[in-house]
């Protein structure tokens, strides 16, 4: 009879036949390996979205709308690439929101932010 094999570590596996590491430690360390790759782009993603949202939400405070130059986004590690979802209205505009704070680009590289108050 053939001994089997622990898959992260290739050590005897004994117990069930339908077993197929020899401890959890093997176990816990196969399957952690196996998502890291996948994870860490969601939690990149994630990451700048979060970032993106605290941006806009520390730039708006209490005010209803705002217009913000594009440095001054940029500067603060704004990142145009990362947006929930988009909205467009009936005037043909294209609001891009982060969750419920979006941004409508304007000429002269100017953005308007607001609040989607429907999202709360």
């Amino acid at each position: 009879m053939e001994i089997k094999r622990c898959l992260e570590c290739s050590g005897p596996v004994k117990g069930r036949s339908d077993k197929r590491f020899c401890n959890d430690a093997c176990r816990n360390s196969f399957n952690n390996r196996l998502q890291t790759d996948s994870s860490n782009v969601v939690r990149k993603i994630n990451r700048q979205l979060y970032k993106n949202r605290k941006i806009l939400l520390d730039l708006l405070k209490e005010e209803k709308m705002l217009m913000v130059n594009e440095d001054r986004l940029l500067s603060l590690g704004f990142d145009m690439e990362y947006h929930t979802h988009d909205l467009l209205t009936s005037k043909g505009q294209t609001y891009f929101f982060v969750y419920e704070y979006g941004y409508l680009p304007l000429e002269n590289q100017q953005y308007l932010i607001v609040k989607n108050k429907n999202l709360i």
